[in-house]
């Protein structure tokens, strides 16, 4: 379904400020996989995560997405397979338009741009069906402008435009990390919810160690632009935030030293 092969990317290549972000990164994922991806600041998380979107070139490598190599895409002719919720909630959505513009402007993803007039009354009513999933009652605000809704009530829009679409890849990257731990405990069943809903085949990059063991059915650990680690099916099902940690330093011969990582746990 998804086949990343041999991904590596240098930032200022041939200056002193030069870093090898991925090594050497290959992963697969099968449709319907839930991987979620954790390690250190600048491990290579978000990295993957851009290079995968298209948002910058891989100096090496291939993206498989689906079947289709989409290496040589950039960012908007991935949009049609890719969807993405970013960890700002303002960065998802438009915050001057109405959340039936929003909803509307996410249902076009991909599609060749053309003069409509407004809302359509069949859209309009399939945005207030999908809304109603949110239980938030933001069904009946379809016309009030984004900027007007809290962050969490913006994130929760942010990954129903992610998946209107049902993109045969929804990337994460820390969706619930900028948020208060009730909205972001919320925001993550969301998650859970609508990825099992449609199906989806997911990528999500968390700090919060608790969370990459909870949700998904696989766990990656990236350090230093490699994966270290991949852990999935009985023996992740069992694992413990202890042991996670434990297998890390059994691999990699060393601990963990990023503050955020160790208090997230």
């Amino acid at each position: 379904m998804v086949k990343l092969r041999h991904l590596r990317k240098t930032f200022l290549p041939g200056t002193t400020s030069g870093r090898m972000a991925l090594c050497d990164v290959s992963l697969d994922l099968a449709a319907g996989d839930f991987v979620t991806i954790i390690g250190s600041n600048g491990a290579g998380k978000s990295t993957l995560l851009n290079a995968v979107a298209g948002v910058f070139p891989v100096d090496e490598g291939t993206i498989i997405i689906d079947g289709q190599d989409v290496t040589a895409l950039p960012e908007h002719g991935r949009a049609p397979v890719i969807g993405r919720v970013f960890q700002d909630p303002m960065q998802g959505t438009a915050g001057s338009m109405s959340i039936e513009e929003n909803l509307a402007m996410a249902a076009r993803r991909g599609e060749r741009r053309r003069l409509a007039r407004g809302v359509a009354q069949k859209d309009r009513k399939a945005f207030r069906d999908y809304l109603a999933l949110l239980g938030l009652g933001l069904e009946n605000r379809l016309a009030d402008p984004v900027r007007l809704l809290s962050g969490g009530q913006r994130q929760a829009l942010a990954l129903l435009m992610a998946t209107i679409k049902k993109p045969k890849l929804l990337l994460l990257d820390e969706h619930a990390a900028a948020l208060d731990p009730r909205t972001a405990q919320d925001i993550l069943a969301l998650t859970d919810r609508l990825v099992k809903r449609h199906g989806l085949t997911v990528m999500m990059v968390t700090h919060n160690l608790r969370h990459a063991l909870a949700f998904g059915n696989r766990t990656v650990m990236m350090h230093e632009g490699e994966i270290v680690l991949d852990v999935g099916g009985p023996e992740r099902s069992g694992m413990t935030v202890a042991d996670l940690l434990e297998r890390f330093h059994a691999t990699r011969g060393e601990r963990l030293a990023d503050d955020r990582i160790l208090l997230e746990v």
